[in-house]
């Protein structure tokens, strides 16, 4: 459902920040991802020129199914929402520094589950203005 997350979510408060993160190059590695196992997450880029969005499922025991990885070069006018759950690398912008504002469900113990990975190499195929990504 498309409005799923702004469905409360019991003994949760909606949180909401500004998230500044400075720009990265591509190619690039991912090495570490993490998930929100009871809300969804919301990014709205402010300032962005493009940002890159690599996620990937769980596994059967739980953990990020890193072989399923996927990654979206996003444009600056379009924003994300994080199924809860959703295993992801933390954004990462391209370009220039630039700004989120995030929106999130947040007061359990486990808001953030992190987990490392083996290292994953993501570039763009083709033109670095665009195209496809590559996990």
């Amino acid at each position: 459902m498309f409005s799923r997350w702004l469905e409360p979510v019991a003994g949760l408060s909606q949180q909401c920040h500004l998230n500044r993160v400075t720009a990265s190059t591509l190619p690039m590695t991912v090495d570490r991802v993490e998930c929100h196992p009871h809300a969804s997450q919301l990014f709205l880029p402010v300032g962005v020129s493009r940002y890159l969005v690599t996620v990937m499922p769980s596994d059967e025991a739980g953990g990020p199914d890193f072989a399923s990885a996927l990654a979206f070069l996003v444009p600056r006018t379009l924003g994300v929402v994080y199924h809860p759950g959703t295993w992801h690398a933390g954004i990462t912008v391209l370009d220039v520094e630039a700004t989120f504002a995030v929106l999130m469900w947040r007061g359990g113990e486990d808001d953030d589950v992190f987990a490392s990975i083996p290292p994953l190499a993501v570039h763009v195929a083709g033109s670095p203005a665009g195209g496809r990504i590559r996990v």
